[in-house]
């Protein structure tokens, strides 16, 4: 993924055409003049023409071709904003959110995901801790009561967007004593303990305040919980983590084909 830079005169103009086309006409709806524009700006985004990162004309481009207020302007983004349609960068003004798509049927970790899409991943490390497993753990891991593990909570972005809250839990002797560095996955490879196959559930849910502020989200926001147990090719068990991802970025692509 790329920063968006503002557009040039003819790419703005032809944004701008097609935005005004879409605007009702001669009184034809009775929503307030800023809710039309957001629709119209809506309808590009939702059938594919306003794609992923492609930036919107500024306010000044909007207000002329309009003929609105700055204010009305500024309130139809707000609203595509506040859906999660649009994001802000400073110095590059509005641009439309990028979603990921991400198979269901492939296991693969966040890093590893991102680097095969042109992003660069990072993550922000919320806590690391090593200690007994709880009843929970001992069960979804197999683990006895005096085997250790690793628990791992972090913020992860892509392209500094934070993107999801992960909280990975894994059997200490999996990492090497618990040096983890950007990618779990890697680590455990490095290490001999790569899962090969996992299961995952998923539920949609509400933002709370704590994830809201963590993925830079408005709290009650559309998320997705998500709950990875992943197994080695003996069938060992060898992780389990708990994810919030952003609803507004994330699609979770199944094929699904006709039972013979």
């Amino acid at each position: 993924m790329t920063t968006p830079t503002p557009q040039s005169e003819p790419e703005a103009s032809a944004v701008v055409t097609r935005i005004l086309a879409n605007l009702p006409r001669g009184g034809a709806s009775e929503d307030p003049l800023y809710l039309q524009l957001a629709g119209a700006m809506r309808q590009l985004i939702e059938r594919g023409e306003l794609r992923g990162g492609e930036a919107l004309p500024s306010e000044r481009v909007l207000m002329k071709a309009t003929g609105l207020s700055r204010v009305t302007v500024r309130s139809a983004i707000d609203d595509l904003f506040r859906d999660g349609l649009i994001a802000r960068r400073r110095g590059a003004g509005s641009y439309v959110s990028p979603h990921v798509d991400q198979p269901l049927s492939v296991l693969i970790g966040f890093t590893a995901d991102m680097q095969r899409r042109g992003a660069t991943a990072r993550s922000i490390v919320l806590s690391r801790t090593s200690g007994l497993p709880d009843p929970e753990e001992m069960v979804k891991l197999g683990l006895s009561p005096n085997e250790q593990v690793l628990r791992l909570s972090r913020v992860r972005l892509s392209d500094n967007d934070p993107l999801a809250v992960e909280h990975a839990v894994v059997p200490l002797f999996a990492v090497g004593g618990g040096e983890v560095g950007e990618s779990l996955y890697e680590t455990l490879k490095q290490n001999g303990y790569m899962p090969v196959r996992a299961l995952q559930r998923l539920r949609s849910a509400i933002a709370d305040k704590q994830e809201a502020s963590l993925l830079g989200i408005v709290d009650g926001s559309p998320i997705l919980h998500i709950e990875r147990h992943s197994f080695l090719a003996n069938g060992r068990a060898i992780e389990v983590t708990k994810s919030s991802y952003r609803g507004d970025r994330y699609d979770f692509i199944a094929e699904l084909k006709l039972e013979p």
